[in-house]
């Protein structure tokens, strides 16, 4: 069984999600609600992609030699006694992070099988969860069922990356979407809320929106 799958992001009128190009006290203010929206939802957990959680790395990587072969099984870490989880896509272990936690919440890595060993050292040295979905690729159906089977997450919030969001709608894996929309035009090149080919196109169902002032909108959407 997969969690319920929430998509949760903020953007401008033309779809651009990185803030730095945005007016700052508009960007700061949409920020903040963003994330009084985020806890509103009451999500288990939330996934993104591996250049997304690698903002929430500390100093440079530490690498660790592995001493003995590690099986390709699910590892929980002691201290990730129950969420909300921050779940990150790593598919060929390339994201150090040097901490447990992300925002506070216990971090879980989606793996394949063919990270090294030296890599599931490091991340059982600093304390990281981790799950196998696939061989070489993340399968995100399997996936999600382990999150829901291994760690009891039932609902998911995606904060994509671009690309993370797309493969989620391609696989028919988004549930239901929660857009926040800045009256603001970025007019620059740069990651959008959808980074890849989704065909065909997926029709969503408005369900509500909230006019939060100052131009700022709340949409929320089913997927078709």
């Amino acid at each position: 069984m997969k969690p319920h799958v929430t998509m949760h992001m903020l953007t401008t009128i033309d779809g651009r999600i990185v803030t730095k190009n945005w007016p700052k006290d508009e960007a700061s203010r949409a920020s903040t609600i963003y994330e009084d929206i985020h806890r509103q939802l009451k999500g288990d957990a939330w996934i993104v992609g591996r250049t997304t959680m690698a903002e929430f790395a500390k100093g440079e990587p530490r690498p660790i030699q592995a001493t003995a072969p590690y099986d390709r099984k699910t590892w929980k870490s002691p201290s990730a006694t129950s969420g909300p989880y921050a779940i990150a896509l790593d598919q060929s272990g390339k994201l150090h992070l040097n901490a447990d936690k992300a925002n506070g919440d216990a971090l879980v890595a989606v793996l394949t099988e063919k990270v090294s060993d030296e890599h599931l050292a490091e991340l059982q040295r600093d304390g990281i969860s981790y799950i196998f979905a696939g061989a070489d690729s993340i399968d995100l159906t399997k996936a999600l069922e382990i999150i829901n089977t291994e760690f009891g997450i039932e609902r998911l919030l995606l904060e994509g990356g671009g690309g993370i969001n797309g493969a989620f709608l391609t696989a028919g894996l988004i549930d239901e979407v929660s857009l926040l929309l800045l009256p603001v035009a970025d007019g620059t090149h740069g990651p959008s809320v959808f980074d890849r080919d989704y065909a065909p196109g997926r029709s969503l169902s408005l369900q509500n929106v909230e006019n939060l002032g100052e131009g700022l909108l709340h949409l929320r959407y089913k997927v078709v």
